[in-house]
């Protein structure tokens, strides 16, 4: 290898032996910089270009030949010799051996052509016309030099930058290289046992100016392997260029950062140190890694370095580490400048962003003298000076900020460090300083210190925090663009908890309410109070609460999950405040409800008693023909039909419902104008991809007025007069006005009290009431009549089923015809009774019975109904997470089904949607598990149900027994025992005599022999579509996550996924998609816009707010405010497939559905059917398509 060196010239050596990093490595770079930075208006277009060129220098490098001298060293390295240590050992010695002598006299060289760009730029002698010549050839042979000099570095970190190069361009093609010894998978391998052994590793290219991601990220994902996940202590160090910062670090812990040959570390490095087993547990770590940097202003970059990438360096460096050691030369004000304010900078993007690293200064060079008596003095003039640059740096990042001490924890008499010189004398024969020694020392404590009460970082989470610092700067706009990846994780973790911890607070406030319920119904309680909700729930609080504590406590990162332990209790409170105020109102609902029902109840109450007493005198008169069973049951139907028809004569039957013909007459009376036709051919508003045929502008008065109204006139005839946001907010207002037009019917409790038309007219002037308020806030246009009617007949064709379906159960359990009939083999089983001389109590045992099998049908469906529900949150796997799992499913599943107008229902109305998939899973997971789950549910909840309503006849007998009671004292017992489990109480008997009864052991063998063929019957009874009908598991589910911010993006729709409606912070969604998709077109034109918010965001376009005039820059999109201010849209280039594979699969749908085409996007249109064609070949494996989704 060596051989191979000698006989190329050093500048060339780079160029011939590491062609991977050279020129395309720098394009791939820059090109990766401007991907991160769009320019110009078509944003996607630019995008698209830019990845392509990527992809082709990544191809271009990859075919790229492996030299010779790489060749050698990878077959040494992959080698398994335990020399491979001292190979690179030697390899390093050798190398600075053969670079120093050239790289000594370039130095030399370059001193003097700056010596004499110096005298050059100082010398007023020269005549004006030659100075600027002379001037100008000394740079450009100073610049040269400069090239030559950092083309001649050449060092084991080159040559590992080199391997890294390979295995970036082998894994962007995923493709080995031919020349390539073994599987480019192993090189990260190599790395990670070189980091092990404590060798440093480059983590930013310092020509370049760029983090090589993948490599890194593979490199540590061995070093995880090797290892294990331990924790990781990260030191990273800044300071001008021949600070002595590699010098005290090599010092401080034996490590190998170049210093020799007269190199400065180019970029930033990384050596990892292990921590031994018995400072483990004082340091609170297992890894210190160090984290060395490029000097800050080297001179060698003089000309090249700006400020700009020092703020870049400095910024990365503080973000990735837990502390920073800030190196300055010596106590020059001057000097300390051009460091400070980038130090300060950087600090002040990390309290931004919420990272917390904390900071040491040490002073280089220091005199004894000095640093002894003057420290004091030292330590306030660098304070002014931070406070100084504070100011300075917080007018760039638009931040309050006054002093050092509002950007970061910092006390200047422990954090600032004197170093003495190193060297007592000249070099080379001067003895090192024992003072320097003991600073070194102070220093190591000083960082122990820290390191015990700073929690570090996990490896596998450094390599997130890597990328997402990478990415935020890539993105220049730091603050605005960094995704700090740790913390969307742990968030997410934590939301899911929360659903469990709501869901808890929910499923114990349901069974409550059942409770409460049953005793209102049977009149155990005449009021509720939120005190006594809260004194149901305490239990089931005070668990959540434990739950949380120890989740906050004791999770791996309860460092990062710390900083929301405070909301979320606050949310918790908030949820639980919010769930017993809802419950009171519908048990209140229930009061007010129970007295206007009351006359029903009675009058069914009455009927029944008349035939149990009429047939109790029939039977009395045919005591002679017990033994005719033919003329028993002849004479029982003769008189049953009687008795039917009187009642039906009395008491008129309830007919069946027509909601549209109601609401269609309704509408008629209030809009005689509207077009006749225009009944049959009414639109379904939910569904209508534009509202301008349903508006009118407002008129504007004054001749200004009157110019704008004949511009709007001509605009209405060629476009739409409606922009997106126009269109969103009328989108928004007619789902606000569905959902609350939804939760009235609800309340009129249609099941109980029945059908009327008060229920029409009181939604149609809530719907009324609502379109005038909407029309006089701050909005440019009117309705037509056509939309109130179109609106109010769509939310009827809605609630349509769920009306008559609650009408028919009314009608079921009301209607005298179907409720009696339902009951003649009850009432001709007791009539037999009768007629055989059975005594008192066994008719009334059975007569008891008889009115217990409704209440325990509804007690036990009502039961299987919540179990069901906990059982799907478990179990589905849709449904046993978050509503971010729920959307991933939402979106597996539309994919599956390819139904264009059910996509755009979950675009427009995504609530709807939601309510609408769980419905849709609920009901496919009873049909599924209806044998294996749902019966064998059913069937433990009735047995569970008997065993009560045993234990209470028995002890009611013996209540009765003690207390020498009778019938009336039995029932009583019977009943309250029973009032929280079934809506039963001695009322229902108030017709029925029970007087003579006086065997009570008798009257409670009766029940308990009973009692198992009513059960059978129900469970006989029981199946799918009934239990669906009647009982809804998916309404639990929906009220659970539907319960959520639902506001849509004002550009693109994608909706908030905060887990509380009306919250504080700003609305925020993980992923958004093309905007397009919500109806934006490129002004001026009826072209379909292709741009996504997260990449539009990131560039200096413009857009057009509520189709103003003015334009507002997509970066600055805040500014245009209203919905757009409180929108947090970060800044991110990641790929969204699933919704380019929508564009390509729906655009003739999309088209039309907008009246708007994707003209003028060839080369876009090109990649998108790529992306459709790659996802149809992953048809069968959809998780490829969503996973984005939920990144």
């Amino acid at each position: 290898m060596m051989s191979l060196l000698k006989k190329k010239n050093l500048t060339k050596i780079k160029e011939s032996f590491l062609p991977h990093q050279g020129k395309l490595w720098h394009q791939w770079s820059q090109k990766n910089k401007e991907l991160h930075r769009p320019r110009g208006d078509d944003i996607e277009k630019d995008i698209s270009r830019k990845q392509t060129e990527m992809k082709n220098i990544r191809k271009e490098q990859h075919e790229s030949d492996i030299s010779e001298f790489m060749k050698l060293f990878i077959k040494k390295i992959i080698s398994n010799t335990d020399q491979k240590m001292f190979f690179l050992k030697w390899l390093r010695i050798l190398l600075d051996e053969h670079t120093s002598a050239d790289l000594s006299v370039l130095h030399q060289k370059y001193d003097e052509k700056w010596s004499t760009v110096l005298k050059l730029k100082e010398n007023n002698n020269k005549p004006e016309q030659l100075k600027p010549q002379k001037l100008k050839d000394a740079q450009t042979e100073l610049e040269r030099i400069s090239d030559d000099l950092q083309a001649a570095a050449f060092g084991l970190e080159h040559i590992m930058r080199e391997i890294g190069q390979i295995y970036e361009s082998c894994s962007s093609v995923q493709k080995n290289k031919e020349d390539l010894q073994v599987h480019f998978s192993s090189l990260p391998s190599f790395a990670a046992e070189m980091m092990i052994s404590g060798s440093p590793l480059e983590l930013m290219d310092g020509d370049a100016c760029h983090v090589p991601v993948i490599w890194i990220s593979a490199v540590l994902d061995k070093l995880v392997q090797k290892l294990g996940d331990q924790r990781v202590f990260v030191l990273s160090v800044l300071g001008i260029q021949s600070s002595g910062k590699s010098t005290m670090l090599n010092a401080m812990f034996g490590l190998q950062f170049s210093v020799s040959a007269g190199r400065c570390t180019r970029g930033a490095f990384m050596q990892l140190i292990r921590v031994s087993d018995e400072m483990k547990p004082q340091m609170n770590t297992d890894y210190i890694l160090v984290v060395d940097t490029e000097g800050l202003r080297a001179l060698e970059l003089s000309g090249r370095s700006t400020r700009h990438r020092d703020n870049e360096l400095a910024t990365f460096v503080v973000g990735l580490g837990n502390m920073t050691l800030i190196n300055i030369f010596g106590e020059n004000p001057s000097e300390m400048q051009d460091i400070l304010q980038i130090v300060v900078q950087a600090f002040m993007r990390m309290k931004e962003v919420r990272l917390n690293p904390s900071c040491v200064f040490v002073h280089q060079n220091v005199s004894d003298v000095t640093a002894g008596e003057k420290n004091m003095e030292g330590r306030r003039r660098l304070l002014e000076k931070l406070d100084e640059m504070t100011k300075l740096a917080a007018k760039d990042e638009v931040c309050d900020a006054e002093r050092f001490s509002d950007v970061i924890r910092f006390d200047v008499q422990k954090d600032v460090k004197y170093f003495s010189q190193l060297w007592e004398g000249s070099p080379p024969m001067a003895p090192p300083n024992p003072n320097y020694c003991e600073n070194i020392q102070e220093l190591k404590e000083t960082i122990m210190f820290h390191a015990s009460k700073l929690h570090g970082i996990m490896l596998k989470d450094l390599k997130d925090r890597i990328k997402d610092l990478w990415e935020a700067l890539l993105n220049e706009r730091f603050v605005f663009s960094f995704r700090n990846s740790l913390e969307i994780s742990a968030y997410r973790k934590l939301e899911i908890k929360y659903s469990k911890w709501s869901w808890s607070l929910r499923r114990a406030m349901m069974e409550t309410e059942n409770k409460l319920y049953n005793q209102i119904e049977n009149e155990k309680i005449h009021e509720i109070e939120e005190t006594d909700l809260q004194r149901e729930l305490k239990t089931t609080s005070e668990e959540v609460k434990k739950s949380m504590t120890e989740f906050f406590d004791k999770d791996g990162d309860k460092d990062i999950l710390i900083q929301w332990k405070t909301s979320f209790e606050i949310k918790i409170k908030e949820l639980q405040e919010n769930i017993v105020r809802e419950t009171k109102r519908k048990l209140n609902e229930v009061f007010q409800q129970q007295h206007l029902k009351k006359k029903i109840d009675d009058q069914r109450t009455q009927h029944e008693n008349t035939l149990l007493e009429k047939s109790k005198e029939l039977a009395l008169k045919l005591k002679d023909k017990t033994n005719d069973e033919e003329t028993l049951k002849k004479e029982f139907d003769l008189f049953w039909e009687q008795s039917v028809k009187k009642i039906i004569r009395d008491t008129p039957a309830i007919k069946n419902i027509d909601i549209m013909t109601d609401m269609r007459k309704i509408l008629s009376d209030i809009y005689e104008s509207v077009p006749v036709d225009h009944w049959t051919e009414s639109r379904d508003i939910f569904t209508v991809s534009s509202y301008s045929d349903y508006v009118q502008l407002k008129k504007s008065s004054g001749f200004t007025g009157a110019v704008t109204n004949v511009i709007t006139s001509v605009k209405k005839i060629f476009v739409n007069i409606l922009s997106p946001e126009d269109e969103a907010q009328i989108r928004s207002f007619i789902t606000d006005v569905a959902q609350q037009t939804d939760e009235d019917i609800q309340s009129f409790n249609i099941s109980k009290m029945g059908y009327n038309n008060s229920c029409i007219q009181q939604i149609t002037g809530y719907i009324k009431t609502r379109v005038t308020q909407h029309e006089e806030e701050h909005v440019k246009y009117v309705f037509k009549n056509e939309f109130f009617v179109d609106l109010v007949l769509s939310i009827c064709k809605r609630s349509n089923e769920k009306i008559t379906d609650q009408h028919r159960l009314f009608r079921e359990d009301n209607d005298p015809v179907i409720y009696i009939e339902k009951k003649r083999e009850e009432y001709y089983s007791i009539f037999q009774k009768y007629c055989h001389g059975a005594t008192s109590a066994v008719i009334f045992g059975e007569i008891i019975c008889q009115k217990l099998k409704e209440p325990i049908k509804q007690n036990v469906w009502k039961k299987t109904t919540r179990d069901l529900a906990d059982e799907m949150r478990s179990n589905c796997p849709s449904l046993n997470g978050n509503r971010s799992n729920l959307d991933k499913h939402i979106l597996k599943k539309l994919a599956k089904e390819e139904n264009f107008y059910k996509y755009m229902n979950y675009i427009y109305n995504p609530k709807d949607h939601f309510k609408s998939f769980i419905r849709d899973e609920v009901s496919q997971y009873i049909t599924d598990k209806f044998s294996v789950s749902v019966l064998p549910m059913m069937k433990e909840n009735i047995k569970l149900l008997q065993q009560k309503i045993k234990k209470a006849a028995h002890e009611s007998t013996e209540h009765v027994q003690v207390n020498s009671g009778d019938a009336g004292l039995w029932l009583k017992s019977f009943t309250q025992q029973l009032s929280e489990e079934l809506i039963f109480s001695e009322k229902d008997l108030s017709g029925v005599k029970h007087d003579d009864v006086d065997d009570f052991s008798l009257l409670e063998k009766v029940i308990r022999e009973k009692l198992p063929a009513i059960m059978s019957d129900i469970i006989k009874r029981f199946n799918r579509q009934s239990f669906l009908v009647k009982f809804r598991p998916d309404e639990l589910l929906i009220d659970h996550f539907c319960q959520k911010c639902w506001v849509q993006c004002p550009f693109c729709g994608a909706f908030c996924t905060n887990t509380i409606e009306n919250h504080d912070e700003d609305h925020n969604a993980p992923s958004h998609r093309n905007i397009g998709l919500n109806g934006w077109s490129y002004r001026g034109t009826t072209n379909l816009a292709i741009n996504i918010c997260t990449s539009s965001v990131a560039s200096d376009g413009d857009f057009y707010p509520n189709g103003s005039d003015k334009s507002v820059r997509w970066r600055d999109y805040r500014t245009a405010g209203g919905v757009y201010a409180d929108w947090c849209i970060k800044s991110d280039l990641s790929e969204v497939p699933y919704w380019k594979w929508f564009v390509c699969r729906f655009q003739d749908d999309l088209e039309k559905h907008y009246n708007k085409t994707f003209q003028g996007h060839d080369k876009v249109q090109t990649r998108l059917r790529r992306t459709l064609d790659e996802v149809d070949k992953v048809r069968l494996s959809i998780e490829r398509v969503t996973a984005n989704i939920i990144q």
